[in-house]
C-alpha cells in the first residue's frame, strides 16, 4: 500500500475510473447485443412494430456509445466503428428485404 498522499489519491482515482469504464463498456455491449437481436427479429418478420423496436434500440446504443466516447472510455474512432457496425447490420437486412 502506498504511503505518500498523492499516490493514495491516484490509487483511489484509478479505481473510480476503472469502475466507470467497466460500467460503460458493459452497458455498450449489452445494448449492442439487444440491437442485433432486434435486427434479427426484424429480418425474420419485417413489421413496422419490429422496425420501431430496432430504431429505439439503435438510438439507445448510439447514445451510450457517444457518452462513453465523451467521458474517455472509448477512443472516438472506436466509438465510430461500433456505430458503423450497428448501422451496417440494419443496412444489410434492409437491402435484403428490398431485393
Amino acid at each position: 500500500m502506498a504511503n505518500i498522499k498523492s499516490a493514495i489519491k491516484r490509487i483511489q482515482i484509478s479505481e473510480r475510473n476503472r469502475l466507470r469504464n467497466k460500467s460503460y463498456k458493459s452497458a455498450v455491449k449489452t445494448l449492442m447485443k439487444k440491437y442485433l437481436q432486434a435486427v434479427e427479429v426484424y429480418a425474420t418478420n419485417p413489421t413496422p412494430e419490429s422496425l420501431t423496436t430496432v430504431e429505439q434500440s439503435m438510438s439507445a446504443a448510439y447514445s451510450k456509445i457517444d457518452k462513453a466516447v465523451k467521458t474517455g472510455v472509448y477512443h472516438r474512432n472506436n466509438g465510430a466503428r461500433k456505430k458503423s457496425r450497428l448501422a451496417k447490420a440494419l443496412q444489410t437486412v434492409a437491402t435484403a428485404d428490398s431485393n
